[in-house]
Parts: structure tokens; sequence; C-alpha cells
């Protein structure tokens, strides 16, 4: 392996970056991938468009969490393992800590947040959404062919709505830009800053599989609820695609019929993992932390909210050496045309629905979205202060 090649001098700088966004990345997926794109391919430079757009193409095959395997990638590039443990961290542990809390009875955040300074935090996110598709379609749409394939692929995605049909349409994509673009041998490469090698990737990749066959022989052979609980959300984390909001009927199943989580505990811990910014997988803490046997509170927390985003880890250590390779290849170059356009059409499908549906009810709605908007893309407002400022907004204007 080239481990060797992996330094820890800036995995300091990737949290601090990655728990300001886990403070504030309020909206879902969708709009986490929106504010990583602002923070880091437009303030920072740690990644070009096109890379950027290649590690989300990548995500969206991969089950898991798309936003925080995303993130998991940028701090692996940018830091090399600490750097992806560094991102996930910041990223995770301010929304994880509070569910953990609200399960312990020590706050509410269900109701800390007025509805007014909720709804506002979702309009803020359709600003977020449209600054990340008006850019990246400028960059990765540039001629007919792709944005036909744009328009395309949100399209379906729209009238067949299903994490499946998303894979299905980048696919398509891949084997229409294979089909159409011709780019030539000396086409720029943006290589990722840092990378495993090949054989580190391998053990990656084996030991996800191995854990994902293992655990449940390992539970059969060694009863214990600790034990359960790893393989039960290490499964769940393995296997869902299309986002967190997938990953709740798996974790329901498991959770509430063997009754180690109750079904209104299941649904106020649901309601109260809106309210908070960062990755929904993190519902997962709360689970842990309301299990009617031990381990719970503090422990079975971390210990599920482990267990659910390990696969996401290993996936991503393990694939993305080998995307670099395959991003190297003019024919795999020509397909990235076409699959990066069918991502920007994913993300303007998902503008539409859910993130505009579930924001702009009203005129009041969409202003406080438009200003919004002009404040990220024009001013270059940084994103914290415009979702603070949409929170005070919604509230007032609830009023």
């Amino acid at each position: 392996m080239s481990e060797n090649r992996f330094a820890d001098r800036h995995w300091w700088s990737v949290f601090s970056v990655f728990i300001r966004l886990g403070l504030t990345s309020f909206g879902g997926p969708v709009a986490h991938l929106g504010y990583f794109r602002t923070e880091f391919v437009e303030r920072r430079g740690w990644l070009s468009e096109r890379a950027y757009a290649d590690l989300v193409a990548l995500c969206q095959f991969l089950p898991g969490p798309a936003s925080s395997q995303v993130g998991m990638a940028l701090g692996l590039s940018r830091a090399g393992y600490a750097g992806a443990l560094a991102a996930w961290a910041g990223f995770t542990l301010p929304s994880a800590i509070a569910l953990i809390l609200f399960a312990q009875g020590v706050a509410s955040f269900g109701d800390a947040l007025a509805p007014g300074a909720l709804h506002g935090l979702k309009v803020v996110a359709v600003a977020v959404v449209a600054q990340a598709v008006w850019g990246m379609a400028r960059t990765l749409c540039p001629d007919a062919p792709r944005i036909t394939l744009m328009t395309v692929a949100a399209c379906v995605v729209l009238l067949v709505p299903s994490a499946w049909t998303q894979v299905g349409a980048i696919a398509c994509a891949g084997a229409a830009g294979l089909a159409i673009f011709k780019p030539t041998p000396s086409a720029t490469h943006e290589p990722l800053r840092i990378m495993p090698g090949h054989r580190a990737g391998i053990v990656w990749l084996s030991l996800f599989f191995l854990l994902l066959a293992g655990l449940p022989i390992m539970a059969r052979l060694w009863p214990g609820q600790s034990l359960e609980l790893v393989d039960a959300f290490f499964r769940a984390g393995s296997l869902v695609f299309g986002g967190g909001h997938v990953v709740l009927p798996l974790l329901q199943a498991e959770v509430v019929p063997t009754g180690w989580v109750g079904k209104d505990a299941f649904l106020a811990g649901y309601g109260a993992a809106q309210a908070v910014p960062g990755p929904l997988f993190t519902f997962s803490a709360f689970l842990g932390a309301s299990m009617n046997a031990e381990p719970s509170g503090w422990a079975g927390g971390l210990l599920c909210l482990v267990a659910v985003f390990l696969p996401s880890f290993l996936l991503v250590a393990g694939a993305l050496p080998f995307w670099e390779s395959l991003r190297r290849n003019t024919r795999t170059q020509a397909a990235l045309a076409g699959i990066n356009a069918a991502v920007v059409g994913l993300l303007l499908a998902a503008l539409y629905q859910p993130v505009w549906t579930s924001a702009i009810l009203g005129a009041k709605d969409f202003a406080l979205a438009l200003i919004a908007f002009v404040c990220l893309a024009f001013w270059k407002f940084p994103p914290w202060l415009v979702v603070a400022g949409c929170g005070v907004a919604g509230w007032v204007l609830a009023y």
C-alpha cells in the first residue's frame, strides 16, 4: 500500500471546515452537495468543478449516504485517512450529539426551533441547491448534447421517482456520452490530491464484504445485543441506495419489531432528525441511545452511529483508487461527460422535488429564496451567514 504518502498535517483544517458545515448544513443530502460545492470548489479551490462532479457521480453509484460519502472522499483526497475521518466526524457529530441528547430527554430539538425558523431553513436549501445547479450546469453542460442529457435525466427521475431510476439514468447517460463524445488522448486530467493505492483499495473492499457476510454469522455464534446492533446497522448502511430517507424502513424493521425501540420513540426521533443539520443517517445515534436494553445512552448511540457509517468509509476508501484510474482513460472521460450532465439533471430534479415543493409555499418564500440565492451566488456571503439569516427571516415572517 502507499500509506506512506499520507500525511496528517492537514487533518485539523479538514475538521475545522466540516464542523462548520455540520453545524449549518440544513436541507438534506442534495443541499449538502450544494454546500460542499460552494465551500470546496468555489471558496477554497480544493478541487475543480469536474473533479467534484466525478466524486458525486461515484457516490451516487455506491450504497449509503451520498453526501457523507462525498465528504469522506474530499477529506481523503485532502489529508489521507485522517482527513476522511476528520471530515466524517466534523460533518456528523453535531447532529449525532444533538439527537443523543434528545433521546436522553436533555433537550427537545424538535420543539426548540420555532416552526417559522425551521421553514426558513428549508427555504435556504432552495437557494443552495439552485446555486449548485446553476454553477455546475455552466461548466458541465456547455453544449446542446449535454444540456439535452441533463434535461432527459431530470425528467426521467421526476416522472419515475426511485433510487434505481437515478442509478439507471446515470448509467444510460454514461453510455450516451461514450457514443457521442470523443475526447482526445491529451484531454486534461484533474487528479485528486491524495489517493490510496489499488492494493489498499482491495483490502478495504474485501473488509466490507467480509463484514457484510460475517457479522450475521458472528451474531449467531456469540449472541449479545452489541453484536446484533452492529450487524443490523452495518447491514442497513450497506444496502441502501437513494439517501437517508430510504434507510428509515430498514431501520424501523430492525429496531421496532424486535422491541429495541418503541414505535412512538422511533417517530419522535425521526421528527427531531428533521430539525438538526447534517446527514439524516445520524438518526442511528438517536436509536442507539434509545435502546430498551444495554448498550443504550451514549455508548449505544455511538456504537450504532459508527456501525451505520462504517460501510460508507470502506466503500469510498476501496472504490476511489479504481475510480481515479478509470478517470484517466479517454473512453471513461467520454462516459463521464455524459454522467456529469446527468448528475446536474439529478440535482435539477431534486431542486424541484423535494426541495422546492416542501419549502416554497407562497410569494414570501419565493422572495426569501431569491434573496438568499443572490447573496450566495453574487455577493458571495458565507453560507452559514445566509443560513442563519434565513432562519431568522422565517421566524419573523411567521408572525
